[in-house]
């Protein structure tokens, strides 16, 4: 008969003394029960009454967990089994010795658990040691009836456990029947036979085969209730650890559905389904027919990447032998679980790495599965692939360029050193298509915040130049491509990119934003343009010139109430951006040019229909006009002194007549209530371009008519709020605001009290820069002396 092995090695040291516990009363209670021989009994169950306690304490004691003691409650475990077999089938042709042979067992048992506890307690050490000498000496009173027992058994085969076989054919029927037909109740307690007979080795393989057990259970577990599985699979799984045929029993597609399905149960049924699973794996046609269970992947990889260590284990075991087949691995990368295909990029056959390579450039992998597999390391053979010049392996080159793109919009790639010069070398000796996913793969990567280095070193090694000639490229994506990388890259490199791009690719550029039919063309270039330094007045010739500040206008007055996309947010930023550099405060002769286009109507609309970068860019143009608008506006004045001028000209913020495209006003322009609004957003991007465009409306010469315009549109309860949700250069900007409008008695008496506390609380933080500020305000407040160390 072959050696049966019940699987216990994934149970907790707290399950293995549950499961012993419940064993232990489970043979008492047979003990007290049992008809013949009352007496014997009684004492056998008082023993194991004694065991009890102390199993209990070691329960309960976690530092008892050693390996040692596990195969010493292991050894009681196996000596309790045996023990509970012999009191149900206990009959009169068998001896007393019998029974005293199996508390010596546990006996000696019970020995080997004190040996391994080295770290208990004294008071248990003694419990054991007590309860180990009486079990090694009992030994019963030998009465006549015993005796003569003995005597005519001292013929017999020898009394062993192997001998209750024999004294179990009468069940056997019984049990085969309730296993394939009997009610719940009765398949528990064939269950617990079939367990029992499985694990002591009591029946034969050749019996389970002719019964058909391994199908009727099989049967079972597809229809009857949950608290049937678990048994069920750990008969299955000592089954399977028997032998290849019993597996193949096992290897039918519907059953294996079966089992598959346990996969998604509680705790104990996943952990022991694909521990069978594991055993089964082990045969090659079985293997085959696992892979193929729908959902059986998906599930494996789940239980791989859950809490349970040992259900996690068995699963990557399973998957390891199911990723033999390239389909199975195609079937773990669409679940998340890369490790097999990276390993068949790196040691594959090229038919392998071709199937691989174009399947995975075809999926959606979300960004973790990006992280993963650029964690896994398969950057490196993907690069060795794009270097190839073996013929088979130059088919892989497309696909393996798109599997970096993608893996390059997670930041792991960056890792890996030299990644983005060995690309940017292939760039021109590549095809059209290549070309393509290269530039994708260098623009999503320099787009990660973490790429700085990378960034400046791409400079460096002067990547915009390379990019130069792609701007003329016929074929649209990779042009719009190129757009896209020189607009990231040209971020950090302002300084000296005027002289890069020259006259000629600055035109070319214009070009684009002027004929271009996509707006992603049209943002990539003018994000470009808007990374050109501001002040550079050959640049802004330039660019003027070729007429895009024209461009620029039509373009804003064509962005009309569309629903936002990240495309058109692109766009209306880098038109923003490019504008600033037609609204310079120290250029009046450029701002009239812009002003007299329409530039303001262009920016104030941005104010209210552009994303806050966009509301930013546009509120830094507006102050860099309003800066010149008091001096611009008493001009005016004195040149109209002498003639009579329309009274809806007249500014009283300037004090003089103000005309948008002239003087530059935002109190004619309609700015200032769009500007407040930005600061009663919740978001903060914006706070600092905002309040210094308000700021211009409180020179020395005009703060408390610019006081007055702000407060109309409600414009001091949103300087209070950036003073008290603020950071920074807008926290500095609004503390100089206030100062100045509190300057005034009625806005001191409207706002003073509901800003006192704010103060107060910003005074005591003794901010070094805002110390000064915050102090005058507490002074116009009467709350702090003018001659306080706070100034």
């Amino acid at each position: 008969m072959h050696q049966l092995k019940h699987s216990t090695s994934c149970r907790s040291f707290s399950q293995l003394l549950s499961d012993l516990l419940a064993s232990v009363e489970e043979t008492a209670s047979l003990s007290r029960e049992a008809e013949s021989r009352q007496e014997i009994f009684a004492q056998f169950a008082a023993f194991l009454e004694k065991l009890t306690p102390i199993l209990k304490e070691l329960k309960e004691n976690e530092i008892m967990d050693t390996q040692p003691i596990r195969k010493a409650v292991k050894s009681l475990e196996a000596g309790i089994r045996r023990a509970r077999i012999l009191v149900r089938n206990f009959n009169s042709e068998a001896s007393l010795t019998t029974i005293e042979e199996a508390i010596h067992d546990l006996g000696r048992c019970l020995g080997l658990v004190l040996l391994a506890s080295l770290d208990v307690s004294v008071e248990i050490k003694e419990k054991i040691g007590v309860l180990h000498k009486e079990m090694l000496n009992v030994k019963f009173l030998k009465s006549s009836d015993a005796e003569s027992i003995q005597s005519s058994c001292s013929d017999a085969k020898s009394t062993s456990i192997s001998e209750i076989e024999d004294a179990n054919i009468f069940d056997i029927e019984e049990i085969v029947s309730q296993l394939k037909i009997g009610s719940d109740e009765k398949l528990t307690v064939a269950l617990s036979e079939l367990r029992q007979l499985t694990r002591d080795q009591l029946v034969s393989n050749d019996w389970i085969i002719d019964n058909g057990i391994i199908s009727a259970l099989l049967n079972r577990m597809a229809t009857t209730k949950h608290e049937h599985r678990l048994p069920i699979i750990l008969v299955l799984r000592s089954l399977a650890a028997q032998n290849d045929e019993n597996k193949e029993k096992m290897a039918d597609t519907e059953y294996l559905t079966t089992v598959v399905k346990s996969l998604s149960r509680d705790a104990e049924v996943r952990r022991e389904a694909v521990g069978l699973l594991l055993t089964l794996s082990e045969v090659q046609k079985v293997r085959r027919r696992i892979g193929k269970v729908q959902g059986c992947i998906v599930m494996l990889v789940s239980l791989l990447n859950g809490e349970d260590p040992c259900a996690s284990s068995d699963a990557a075991k399973v998957l390891n032998a199911l990723s033999n087949n390239t389909q199975n691995v195609l079937h773990m990368a669409e679940a998340g679980y890369f490790k097999p295909l990276v390993q068949y990029f790196h040691e594959g056959t090229e038919m392998n790495k071709i199937l691989l390579a174009t399947a995975l450039s075809r999926m959606e992998l979300t960004d973790q599965y990006r992280a993963a597999l650029g964690e896994q390391g398969i950057v490196s053979p993907l690069l060795q692939l794009l270097f190839s010049v073996t013929s088979v392996l130059m088919t892989l080159r497309e696909p393996a360029s798109a599997i970096l793109a993608s893996i390059a919009q997670s930041d792991c790639v960056l890792v890996n050193k030299n990644v983005a010069q060995q690309m940017l070398s292939l760039l021109n000796l590549s095809s059209p298509v290549i070309q393509y996913h290269l530039l994708r793969a260098l623009n999503n990567m320099i787009s990660h915040s973490s790429a700085t280095k990378i960034r400046a070193k791409m400079n460096k090694d002067g990547a915009i130049q390379l990019l130069l000639p792609f701007l003329t490229e016929v074929n649209t994506d990779v042009r719009t491509a190129a757009l896209n990388f020189l607009s990231n890259l040209s971020k950090d490199s302002s300084a000296d990119l005027v002289e890069q791009l020259g006259s000629t690719y600055l035109n070319i550029i214009i070009n684009i934003v002027s004929s271009s039919t996509t707006e992603f063309e049209k943002a990539a270039a003018l994000g470009i343009i808007s990374n050109l330094p501001v002040h550079n007045k050959q640049a802004t010739e330039i660019l003027r010139r070729a007429n895009l500040l024209p461009i620029l206008i039509s373009l804003t007055a064509e962005a009309g109430p569309v629903t936002s996309t990240p495309t058109r947010s692109w766009l209306l930023e880098s038109m923003a951006g490019a504008l600033i550099r037609f609204t310079v405060s120290s250029d009046k002769k450029i701002q009239r040019y812009a002003a007299e286009l329409g530039v303001i109507p262009c920016l104030v609309k941005l104010l209210s229909t552009g994303s806050l970068p966009t509301k930013a860019r546009a509120a830094t143009s507006l102050a860099q006009l309003s800066q010149n608008s008091l001096s611009l506006s008493k001009a005016k004045s004195s040149r109209w002194s002498c003639v009579s001028s329309s009274s809806a000209a007249f500014c009283e913020v300037h004090d003089g007549h103000c005309f948008v495209k002239s003087t530059f006003c935002l109190v004619k322009s309609g700015a200032i209530s769009p500007l407040v609004q930005i600061l009663d957003g919740k978001e903060r991007e914006a706070d600092e371009a905002v309040l210094s465009a308000l700021a211009t409306l409180l020179q020395d010469e005009i703060w408390e008519n610019g006081s007055k315009a702000i407060e109309k549109e409600s414009g001091v309860v949103a300087i209070v709020k950036v003073l008290e949700v603020g950071s920074g250069k807008a926290l500095e900007i609004a503390a100089w605001m206030l100062e100045r409008i509190f300057r005034t008695e009625n806005f001191r008496s409207q706002y003073g009290e509901v800003v006192e506390a704010l103060l107060i609380d910003l005074a005591q933080k003794r901010d070094p820069t805002l110390k000064p500020t915050i102090a005058k305000i507490l002074a116009h407040l009467q709350l702090l002396p003018m001659q306080s160390s706070y100034f």
